[in-house]
């Protein structure tokens, strides 16, 4: 009976996976179709926070189909949650989405954007999917079942010394300067070491996917959210890759500070290095938990 109760659970993460892939194809047309168009633009917590009519018509899509589908699961994303909804992770079956991860990208028609859609069950991530939407490739992981790019396996980086390690971060939109001292001082600790560099590209779904793909060595970021890592911790974690709190404790969704990288010892020497940049965590916003069950 053990056995029988496992299969039909894997059935249905299989399940959720495809439905998942398939919203996150067709939110991925409506963003290329938007990527060169005039935009509406708004603002969120700084006038580094964007927002546009798309991520929110993405995200509307997205929670609609799956709810739609799964009607007793619940949803954190990011539009909902500058709206106000609460930022709360329970046992229930709970879909962290990004609609559009690169929104800045995105206003400036620059072709680095992903949708980002990762599933939490008892607070346990079970599976990511990321689409770079321009680029047409689509990341999936489940757990246990590895991590794939358009099919193929993806197997992170081997790199084990910081020395020969090529890194990526973000900077998020946060403008405070001492905050912002702290993040550039960060990045000038790692090229003193000196590591082969480090670069920037918009998007943190993305990011981690290129640590999953074995394309860099490394990421890091202080400032990021829930909806930002869910889905490719999971990715990353099914290519053999290793995320850590920079603190160096395990990984905490909430806590908006993440390492990763394909070795144990890559993550640890950058923890090494970084001095902490503190932000509020995401579970600690207020507002309203955003349920759609029926």
């Amino acid at each position: 009976m053990a056995g029988s109760g496992e299969r039909n659970r894997q059935q249905t993460i299989e399940e959720y996976l495809e439905a998942a892939v398939q919203v996150a194809l067709e939110a991925g047309q409506i963003i290329r179709e938007a990527l060169r168009v005039e935009k509406r633009v708004q603002t969120k917590s700084s006038a580094a926070d964007l927002v546009t009519e798309t991520d929110q018509l993405v995200e509307n899509l997205i929670i609609s189909t799956l709810s739609n589908k799964f009607p007793s699961h619940r949803f954190i994303g990011e539009e909902s949650v500058a709206a106000g909804e609460k930022c709360i992770l329970t046992d229930d079956p709970t879909w962290i989405i990004d609609p559009i991860d690169g929104t800045c990208n995105f206003v400036h028609g620059t072709p680095v954007v992903a949708v980002s859609i990762g599933l939490s069950v008892k607070k346990e991530l079970e599976l990511g999917v990321i689409y770079s939407c321009v680029e047409e490739k689509l990341y999936t992981g489940r757990k246990g079942h590895g991590a794939f790019c358009n099919g193929q396996k993806l197997q992170a980086s081997t790199q084990t010394d910081l020395s020969k390690a090529l890194i990526l971060t973000e900077l998020g939109s946060i403008r405070d300067p001492k905050a912002v001292k702290l993040l550039f001082s960060n990045m000038e600790r790692l090229l003193k070491v000196p590591a082969h560099g480090i670069r920037i590209v918009g998007s943190a779904a993305l990011d981690l996917c290129h640590v999953a793909a074995g394309d860099v060595d490394a990421f890091y970021q202080f400032g990021l959210h829930c909806w930002d890592m869910a889905a490719a911790a999971v990715i990353v974690r099914e290519a053999g890759g290793i995320l850590m709190d920079t603190a160096g404790g395990p990984l905490d969704l909430m806590s908006r500070r993440v390492v990763a990288a394909g070795t144990l010892e890559m993550v640890c020497q950058i923890v090494k290095e970084l001095q902490p940049v503190a932000y509020e965590r995401d579970d600690s916003t207020e507002g309203t938990s955003h349920s759609l069950s029926k």
